[in-house]
């Protein structure tokens, strides 16, 4: 790949064109152009600090913008209250099922001519390039990061419970016996879920898809089926004739995540990037991290569900804004995938405040630019990458699916009410849940088209 530059040409047109940004009532009239930036919520010190230093290079290397931060953390009822009420601020990420959405309905900044001139918007992997694009093909939010999903496992509980966490579970019976084998042995969880906030929808289609299912096909709800109900029932038989599940089972990803950092859960499935958030925002011991593929079973449609991260621009910001949010999301999110000084900066920061470098992620471009960028920081990596390898050298060979295209938030919502009945209601009906959810996920998917 070639090095990266910035889109420092078109955004200079910009800033030409609309002269210089006109400060608002709450911004000092410097004449910088300001904009407001994600940034984590409940990040640890060492976080921010690394976070403010990257700023810090941001606004040397362009003296006429000024960055602030807003903290945020994409959850799908907080981001729809912040879209409706205008407080987003002007850069701010969301995943891959809600890209399409913003753009047709116009909620998010058009930046298609400033991301046409980024020197690797050719090099997208299409089908990770599409996230973020309208019906022309014009890139409107940038996609930052992609993912596999993983089993995510706590090495500690397992040596507890007799098991060899370097020999992680490879089928869905052996994560059975292993959540059992940890409950039994130390009291705690041996496996979670989310179901809360499309959390639980979000996992369910995982493991359906799985055990070679889908929860959609061709616009066509997908739910009512043997994937799902096996789905079901080894959440049914974990939870009621194992005891293997815990008493929490109103789980989101944030409160999973706090809980499996705190130690009290064994195992639980999510993004496989999430080791970043685990350690910087939930205190998690490294020594007892671990990080394995899904168990997929013997079916040809069976697969393990991708997704990702798009930086997108407020609609509310003005063209000089725009072009700067774009300066930031190229510098901040992308650079360091695509030139190796801004790759060794970036990770000599976050080394030198104890943040973690190296966690692993799926390419957005192509394996050989992902491979590149991560051997140009590897003296850095700083994650116990050895506790990753039954991920990392597997997950490439999986099949990777995408989210369902249509409606994909609202029919998570739906099975989040499945996922909680049946860990709630020991003799819920799973045939009457799903005859419900499917009616309700075709009306969600109609509505949406």
């Amino acid at each position: 790949m070639k090095p990266s530059r910035t889109a420092a040409a078109v955004a200079a047109a910009a800033l030409a064109a609309v002269g210089l940004a006109a400060c608002s009532d709450d911004e000092p009239d410097d004449g910088r152009t300001h904009i407001t930036v994600t940034i984590d919520a409940g990040l640890e010190q060492a976080a921010i600090d690394a976070f403010d230093a990257r700023i810090a290079q941001f606004e040397d290397a362009h003296p006429d913008i000024a960055v602030e931060t807003q903290e945020y953390t994409w959850t799908a009822g907080t981001f729809t209250a912040q879209l409706a009420g205008g407080t987003l601020p002007d850069v701010f990420t969301v995943p891959f099922t809600d890209g399409r959405g913003l753009i047709e309905r116009g909620q998010i900044a058009d930046i298609g001519d400033l991301t046409a001139e980024l020197p690797y918007r050719d090099s997208y992997n299409p089908n990770i390039a599409a996230a973020g694009e309208d019906a022309d093909g014009d890139l409107w939010a940038i996609p930052i990061a992609a993912y596999g999903q993983g089993l995510h496992y706590n090495r500690t509980l397992f040596e507890a419970a007799g098991l060899d966490p370097d020999a992680p579970p490879t089928t869905w019976d052996e994560v059975r016996t292993a959540a059992k084998a940890i409950t039994d042995a130390t009291g705690e969880a041996g496996y979670a879920v989310m179901t809360n906030d499309n959390t639980g929808g979000w996992i369910l289609t995982t493991v359906v898809n799985a055990l070679g299912g889908r929860t959609e096909a061709d616009g066509q709800a997908t739910i009512d089926t043997p994937a799902m109900r096996e789905a079901l029932t080894r959440l049914h038989d974990m939870r009621w004739e194992d005891g293997s599940m815990g008493d929490d089972f109103l789980y989101d990803w944030a409160t999973i995540n706090q809980a499996f950092a705190s130690g009290r859960i064994g195992m639980y499935v999510s993004g496989g990037g999430n080791y970043g958030n685990l350690f910087t925002q939930n205190a998690l011991n490294p020594d007892d991290y671990g990080l394995t593929v899904l168990p997929l079973a013997a079916s040809p449609d069976a697969g393990v569900l991708g997704g990702g991260t798009l930086a997108a621009v407020s609609p509310n910001a003005e063209p000089d804004e725009q072009a700067a949010a774009v300066e930031w999301i190229d510098f901040y999110y992308m650079e360091k995938l695509t030139d190796q000084a801004a790759a060794v900066a970036d990770a000599e920061v976050k080394a030198e405040t104890g943040q973690p470098v190296g966690a692993p992620e799926l390419p957005v471009f192509d394996k050989a630019a992902y491979d590149e960028a991560r051997s140009w920081i590897a003296e850095y990596v700083n994650v116990p990458v050895d506790q990753m390898a039954p991920y990392t050298s597997q997950v490439f060979d999986q099949p990777l699916l995408t989210e369902p295209v249509h409606a994909t938030q609202e029919v998570y919502a739906v099975l989040d009410a499945v996922v909680q009945t049946v860990l709630t209601e020991e003799d819920a009906d799973a045939d009457a849940l799903l005859a419900q959810a499917q009616t309700d996920a075709q009306a969600a998917i109609d509505a949406a088209a």
